[in-house]
């Protein structure tokens, strides 16, 4: 077999080919291919005395998610078979967007009569593609992600509930077949009840796992978070990476770690397919959580919002509206809109130096150790699955009417100390800026950029910007005025709007005091206690899989 290998290292920035065969197509014996591997590409040439630009395929080694080299059971076959599988962009149909779809290229190797020496040229070349596939990692806004250890082993939780009570659909069109090709062990636990996954995590032995996914939309990664932070070893826990794969209605932080990759915007079960190959990327990032304290209740670790006023109605009162998928939210928003609120209270918040994401970068930007620790290794990546036979209630939210505790709410969280935090029935800091207005139509304080999938509310945040990004409107806003900025939020434009209502801050902590009888807050789309509440940023202190 004619074999070339590169004459130059990688990081010259050439791409040489280090490997070269000429095999047939699987299923098609009379189909021959020359298979080219460069440092970046896998071409594929099919040997034919047609056109080469039609018969030529260039896949790049960014787009692919595993390789893999096996024999058939037939032991009269002596050939050896190579499987690798890419989720390449492309042009959606009757679409002038893109999202990812699958590729797979798979090519019989029968050079010799030898079954093990057929065997051994697939693995070599299963090796090199998946080596040169992970070489492809790179800088992303200047900030050096880690990778997990290959092979992944990962606990897969998934609420049957979420959304249009699709998941476990989901999971068996798309995501089953995503984790197996790339290599990636999972054992699937369908939740049973809410707070199962809180009270699970809570107990887990962690060594097993390289991370947490949760498939679900964002209130079960809620219930992970606060779990890790309420064990005794929260600290060693908190650094376990997280992933997310979208079946919920909202997705807000699916839509965010999509953004960050610098795609266009997508929706649905591309934005679940999205995911799921950045997922199989296996790169992680530091992502900031923000420790949020009210009167009466424990404290609380958020990864996504804290929303008063108008955002919060919309997403409890579209409850009833759960059928549509995110459809629900527009319909919520109409809703709310007919009958457009005025909420009282107190806002006060601490500013972030106008310099601050960039002072701590050196040190944010270091490599980080997401247990990459050697794994035994497996004959194949097969997962185990845990059935559970009831279904789950962690998406479905309940409106408080009283803000006492209830007797078995989780003891507060060890979690990190607030450095910038004074108790709530203290005065605050000369430094915080009170805001003067006292009568709001919303106030949304974002630390990831998408509120949904379809808006776009902070598109300059990133996962660990260290930042609170706050936004209030102020009452005296029309209708048509606050449903424009809602549209232009969908693109990320709202801020250019120059709607003299909505104010736009970057703070470190902020004080919310609602003077309204009657009310709702949500924190990451979850109700908690109605009443007085600060918030602080933690800056890097949970890790999240954004491949």
């Amino acid at each position: 077999m004619d074999q070339r290998r590169a004459e130059q290292d990688h990081n010259t920035g050439t791409n040489t080919v280090s490997l070269y065969g000429e095999f047939t197509v699987t299923g098609n014996r009379k189909v021959r291919c020359a298979v080219s591997l460069t440092e970046r590409d896998l071409i594929v040439q099919r040997l034919t005395s047609a056109p080469v630009g039609r018969n030529k395929v260039v896949l790049s080694l960014k787009d692919c998610v595993g390789c893999r080299a096996y024999r058939e059971d037939d032991n009269a076959d002596p050939a050896a078979y190579l499987a690798a599988y890419f989720y390449p962009l492309k042009r959606r149909w009757l679409s002038s967007g893109v999202s990812r779809q699958r590729a797979e290229q798979c090519f019989r190797i029968a050079a010799l009569q030898d079954p093990r020496a057929n065997l051994e040229e697939a693995e070599k070349w299963a090796r090199a593609v998946r080596e040169r596939s992970a070489r492809q990692q790179y800088l992303r806004d200047g900030a050096l992600m880690s990778e997990l250890s290959r092979p992944s082993r990962m606990m897969l939780l998934v609420n049957p509930q979420s959304g249009k009570g699709q998941a476990l659909t989901l999971y068996n069109n798309h995501i089953q077949r995503m984790l197996n090709e790339a290599g990636v062990t999972h054992t699937l636990v369908i939740t049973e009840r809410q707070n199962h996954a809180r009270e699970l995590v809570k107990e887990a032995d962690l060594s097993q796992w390289d991370a947490l996914v949760i498939m679900s939309g964002d209130g079960l990664l809620f219930e992970v978070i606060n779990g890790l932070l309420e064990r005794p070893d929260w600290e060693e826990a908190v650094r376990t990476p997280l992933g997310i794969l979208p079946s919920g209605s909202g997705n807000a932080l699916a839509a965010s770690i999509h953004h960050y990759s610098g795609a266009s915007a997508v929706y649905s079960e591309e934005l679940l397919v999205s995911c799921g190959f950045l997922l199989c990327q296996r790169l992680v990032a530091r992502m900031d959580l923000v420790s949020i304290h009210l009167s009466s209740s424990p404290r609380l670790f958020s990864f996504l919002s804290l929303a008063w006023g108008f955002v919060a109605d919309v997403d409890i009162e579209s409850e009833k509206y759960r059928y549509a998928g995110a459809a629900r939210f527009t319909v919520g928003t109409l809703v709310r809109l007919a009958s457009l609120r005025v909420y009282k209270g107190k806002l006060a918040y601490l500013p972030a130096p106008e310099d601050y994401s960039e002072e701590e970068a050196l040190g944010n930007n270091m490599t980080l150790h997401c247990n990459n620790q050697a794994r035994p290794s497996r004959d194949s990546p097969c997962q185990n699955t845990f059935h559970n036979s009831c279904n789950s209630n962690n998406s479905l939210k309940v409106r408080r009417t009283e803000s006492t505790p209830s007797r078995s709410a989780p003891k507060a969280p060890a979690g990190p100390p607030d450095s910038l935090l004074l108790p709530l029935d203290q005065p605050l800091p000369s430094d915080w800026v009170v805001v003067q207005e006292e009568d709001f139509v919303l106030m949304l304080a974002m630390y990831q950029s998408n509120l949904a999938e379809d808006l776009l509310a902070a598109p300059d945040a990133t996962p660990d910007d260290g930042v609170i990004h706050l936004f209030y409107v102020r009452a005296g806003i029309s209708r048509t005025a606050l449903l424009k900025l809602f549209l232009a939020m969908e693109k990320g434009a709202h801020l250019a709007t120059n709607c003299q209502h909505l104010v736009h801050a970057k703070v470190r902590a902020l004080r919310l005091e609602p003077s309204s009888p009657k009310g709702v807050i949500t924190v990451d789309g979850e109700v908690v206690e109605y009443g007085p509440l600060q918030a602080e940023v933690h800056r890097g202190l949970g890790r999240l899989i954004t491949g």
